[in-house]
C-alpha cells in the first residue's frame, strides 16, 4: 500500500488500551515504520477487507435476485431447439 500525499491527510485521534500501544511500537519498530504508518496502514487494509466483503456479498445478492428470472428464461427456450427440426 502506498501513501498519498500528506498535504490533503487528516488527523485522527485514537484511543486504544495501553497493551495495545506496546505491540503496535513494538511492530513498528520491527517493521522500521512510525506507529502512524503502520496504523495507517492497517486502516487501509482493513477497510479494503471490508469494501471487498461488500462487494461480494452486493454480488451475491444480484446473482440470487436474477435467479428466479433466469430460470424462467431458461424454461421459455427449452423447446426452441425442437422447433426448428
Amino acid at each position: 500500500m502506498t501513501h498519498r500525499s500528506a498535504s490533503k491527510d487528516v488527523r485522527l485521534h485514537l484511543v486504544v488500551p495501553p497493551e495495545l500501544k506496546r505491540r503496535l511500537i513494538e511492530m513498528a519498530a520491527a517493521q522500521n515504520k512510525k506507529v502512524s504508518a503502520l496504523v495507517r496502514e492497517s486502516i487501509e487494509e482493513k477497510v479494503a477487507q471490508m469494501e471487498q466483503k461488500l462487494f461480494e456479498e452486493n454480488m451475491r445478492k444480484a446473482y440470487l435476485d436474477m435467479a428466479d428470472e433466469n430460470r424462467i428464461t431458461a424454461d421459455e427456450f427449452r423447446y426452441s431447439d425442437a422447433e426448428n427440426l
